[in-house]
């Protein structure tokens, strides 16, 4: 079955690149160049990738990207010639699924893609509900909860979280972390993990003082029954 790849590019020359070369590999690919209209076609329809440049006319990637999080879950590549490290976390950080600098390789570009959907199709195999001590994840709604309070994960936040239920007992290195939840070999430095388990720690975070991930000093984490 064809996968159906949107693509939001502004630069007319990168975007007939980008869409030659994914329908060469047999994908079907609908491209736009604005960010509002963008933004209208990602809502409307249902597809399997979408690849979003950050500067664009109209609404700009990082706006485009946090208002598809608001009700979808559409894997995003994020496309940007901007390539710091405090644009990485943001684009990540306001839902994108992985994050591209310009210019790139298609071999890489192709490889990502492969990732985002091998990922897409481990997830389809787990099971509809994850349940931890008094925490339950409804994987098939996104939800999580704990003795019905639900509890608001960005997507991140919830990736960690889903890969820490389907490994309990096992400690998880930061590395391997980066690599299960970016999904490839990031360029970001490991210490952004230590954030992203700080930021979910505090939501997990119960009125008791429970506590459900644990540092293993020099290792990684890990969540025990």
């Amino acid at each position: 079955m064809k996968k159906n790849i949107l693509l939001i590019e502004d630069e007319e020359k990168v975007a007939k690149f980008i869409v030659l070369e994914l329908q060469y590999e047999g994908f079907t690919v609908t491209a736009v160049n604005d960010g509002r209209e963008g933004l209208e076609l990602a809502l409307q329809s249902n597809w399997d990738l979408i690849l979003l440049d950050l500067m664009l006319p109209g609404l700009n990637g990082l706006e485009v990207c946090r208002r598809i999080r608001t009700t979808k879950d559409t894997p995003i590549i994020m496309l940007t010639a901007r390539d710091s490290v405090m644009d990485r976390v943001s684009g990540l950080d306001s839902g994108a699924d992985d994050y591209i600098p310009k210019p790139f390789a298609t071999e890489e570009l192709l490889a990502r893609i492969r990732v985002i959907f091998r990922r897409a199709e481990r997830n389809m195999q787990h099971p509809p509900t994850l349940s931890f001590r008094d925490l339950e994840v409804d994987t098939m709604a996104r939800i999580v909860k704990r003795r019905d309070e639900e509890i608001e994960l960005t997507k991140k936040e919830y990736d960690l979280l889903i890969i820490f239920l389907q490994n309990t007992g096992l400690v998880l290195t930061r590395e391997m972390l980066l690599e299960k939840v970016w999904g490839y070999n990031v360029e970001i430095e490991t210490n952004v993990v230590d954030v992203y388990v700080s930021y979910l720690r505090n939501k997990l975070h119960s009125s008791n003082g429970e506590q459900y991930i644990e540092t293993i000093r020099g290792i990684g984490y890990v969540i025990r029954k």
